[in-house]
């Protein structure tokens, strides 16, 4: 490990070892080939549907790159959530107690290990977006970070001291309860929590108010989402910045390309702060603290690619 606590860039990112990175999302699942972020390849994009279909098409893709000559060295799974972490735990490597129906306490791991005997990294979505971020991406000039998705659902990763934040169970950032607008009656979607964060501005909740998907909605109902949903995001980034601390915050997702939608969460961090985090990266509108992925839309398979290359680096060592 580096003096930042970051794992060191040695030959396990060399581009000669190629991972199998496969960012498991509710709605799908990006599987890709890559030693670093200049050598994605093979990219695929596989429906999440029921449990057994999905893994049996993301085992079949890994048969594919095999049978057409290549060597996998690694791979490295970041999944929608929640995830057992523990590897102490018989429930590690499984989607626990998603809403997601189906999926609950379906055996990701176990499924996948049975096509490749190759170190396998396992994590969330949202932790290997922000490994990705901080190694390759927006996130590469400092040395903790925080993603953020917001899309189909809310979540967030943290990298404190070059590692990702795992503990109890792992961060679940988007079920923080936020205020409600006082301009928004809508009683929130999340089955667990009704007006949590996720439960208020995913995209599923912004068809529930307006009855169409965002990118379907005329600018006006457009303006009225990205309002709404920096309203919300905005309150659970300043609760992120007064407890985890994090030297910058990368969201990412569906929902922050709706024009102004990043602008209307920076400002309303600043005015939930109120002036009490005195550091310019934020009092200076946090233009530069809150931004877009640098990796773009490809953060997630990337950061499930850095997993595996740390993984196989972990071997190595071991």
């Amino acid at each position: 490990m580096t003096a930042s606590g970051r794992m060191p860039e040695g030959p396990a990112t060399d581009a000669r070892r190629t991972v199998a990175g496969i960012e498991m999302g509710g709605t799908k699942v990006v599987c890709a080939l890559a030693g670093g972020p200049d050598d994605l390849r093979a990219r695929t994009s596989i429906p999440t549907t029921e449990p057994g279909a999905t893994l049996d098409a993301i085992g079949a893709w890994l048969r594919e790159q095999q049978d057409a000559g290549e060597r996998i060295d690694a791979l490295g799974v970041a999944a929608f959530g929640p995830v057992c972490l523990d590897r102490d735990d018989a429930a590690y490597g499984h989607i626990t107690s998603t809403p997601k129906p189906g999926w609950q306490d379906t055996d990701v791991v176990g499924a996948l290990r049975g096509h490749l005997d190759v170190p396998i990294a396992w994590d969330t979505d949202v932790n290997g977006a922000a490994v990705g971020e901080l190694r390759w991406g927006a996130g590469q000039d400092v040395d903790s970070l925080v993603y953020l998705t917001v899309g189909t659902g809310i979540g967030g990763g943290a990298v404190l001291d070059g590692r990702p934040v795992h503990g109890l169970l792992h961060p679940e950032m988007g079920h923080l309860m936020v205020n409600p607008h006082p301009a928004d009656d809508y009683p929130g979607r999340c089955p667990y929590h009704g007006r949590c964060v996720e439960g208020m501005a995913s995209g599923p909740a912004f068809a529930d108010r307006f009855g169409a998907r965002l990118e379907t909605l005329d600018p006006d109902r457009q303006r009225q989402a990205a309002g709404l949903a920096g309203y919300y995001v905005g309150q659970l980034i300043a609760g992120i910045v007064l407890t985890l601390s994090p030297h910058r915050i990368v969201v990412g997702g569906g929902v922050p390309h709706l024009a102004g939608a990043l602008e209307a969460m920076r400002g309303e961090l600043v005015d939930r702060l109120g002036g009490y985090v005195r550091r310019p990266e934020i009092l200076g509108g946090a233009g530069e603290y809150v931004v877009a992925p640098g990796l773009g839309d490809d953060a997630g398979v990337l950061g499930a690619v850095a997993l595996g290359l740390d993984a196989l680096a972990a071997r190595r060592a071991g």
